[in-house]
């Protein structure tokens, strides 16, 4: 291999690139723009709910809780004074989510000889918006709890599951706040990655093949690992720019920094848009014309990320789906991802996601390459 003819021709790449505009703006302007829009639009994390509240005690302690449940800016509670109006306004969607307040919520809160049945607090809420409800639910758990150690800090009293399935006591591991931003950030370079990458590469090299400039390439001295590494480098670099640059902006504009090393999280990401770029290389060794590589983009690219792990759990899938996502470089690359963000992950606790990846990269340049030869 001849480095002076792979610098010719990564030079050649980045010379085309630039010169046009609307490929540079696709190039900058949409990891960003969906990074915003999944972090911010379709962010998981519960603010200014409603919350329908039921005091039946109607004593200090229990509006203290319910001031508690407000303070926060995660609810907003709207008094009842039925059970009737309350599963009502939980029906026609007033309220998001409600809490009932026994009327012997006191005498449990503060009599000694109700050490073995604590105070109970029923929650109640709409199972229809699956992620919601959930967050709904453990931030209502949080917040509970953190006022009732609050307002039994000089009465200590055991802590037992509540009425309904609800502990008053949890913690959260590694998002205490259950904040979506996190988990929507991280999954978000795994559909950028995965879907912009592969797209702009199967449909720009499907364009040079039919202005006869690709053809060009394979009658010219270059081996075909050089074209290979020649197309996918450039674009490479530019991604691994475009990874850096929304970390920035995800850490300036939304808060959210990777709990890990944020070296390590490049280096991984740089990787993988190798193993996509890959992809893209594939699939416009068998499409004619750049729609016909724009449909099996999307075709391939939108199944593989939305099952993934994106933006549904794999561990509510089916089982033969969730041994079908592990098939997927997508699925690997969002685990790899969330570790480092969320739970601040290393190289050994990753390793087995890593080992994927590479065997998934490994894979697809050698089909990459084989599909150049094929054409020479």
């Amino acid at each position: 291999m001849s480095w002076r003819r792979l610098r010719t021709l990564m030079r050649r790449e980045v010379l085309a690139t630039f010169r046009d505009p609307f490929t540079v703006t696709i190039l900058v302007a949409v990891p960003l723009a969906a990074l915003l829009v999944f972090g911010f639009v379709l962010s998981t994390e519960v603010k200014h709910l409603a919350l329908g509240v039921l005091d039946a005690a109607d004593t200090k302690a229990s509006r203290r809780l319910v001031a508690d449940l407000a303070a926060k800016g995660t609810f907003d509670p709207r008094p009842y004074a039925s059970r009737e109006q309350l599963e009502h306004a939980l029906v026609s969607g007033d309220v998001g989510v409600a809490i009932v307040i026994p009327p012997d919520f006191d005498r449990r809160l503060y009599d000694p000889r109700a050490a073995d049945r604590p105070p109970q607090v029923q929650v109640l809420y709409d199972g229809g918006e699956a992620v919601l409800a959930g967050n709904a639910e453990g931030f209502l758990r949080g917040l509970v709890a953190t006022s009732v150690e609050a307002l039994t800090s000089p009465h200590p009293v055991p802590a037992a599951p509540s009425h309904g399935g609800i502990a008053v006591v949890t913690r959260p591991v590694f998002n205490p706040r259950l904040d979506g931003k996190p988990f929507m950030v991280a999954g978000t370079f795994g559909f950028v990655l995965s879907f912009l990458t592969v797209l702009i590469t199967a449909v720009s090299i499907v364009n040079e093949k039919l202005t006869g400039t690709f053809e060009q390439l394979q009658v010219t001295p270059a081996t075909s690992v050089e074209i290979l590494l020649g197309k996918i480098l450039p674009f490479g670099g530019v991604f691994a720019f475009d990874v850096v640059l929304m970390v920035v902006v995800a850490g300036v504009v939304l808060h959210v920094w990777p709990a890990g090393s944020m070296l390590f999280f490049v280096v991984v990401s740089a990787f993988y848009v190798l193993v996509s770029l890959a992809l893209g290389l594939i699939i416009s060794a068998t499409s004619e014309t750049a729609a016909e590589a724009v449909q099996k983009t999307v075709l391939l690219s939108i199944p593989l990320v939305q099952l993934s792990g994106f933006a549904f759990p794999i561990r509510n899938m089916p089982l033969l789906v969730r041994w079908l996502t592990e098939i997927f470089p997508a699925t690997h690359y969002i685990r790899v991802s969330r570790g480092i963000y969320l739970r601040g992950e290393g190289p050994l606790a990753l390793l087995p996601e890593l080992l994927m990846l590479v065997l998934f990269g490994a894979v697809l340049m050698a089909y990459a390459l084989r599909s150049i030869e094929a054409r020479r």
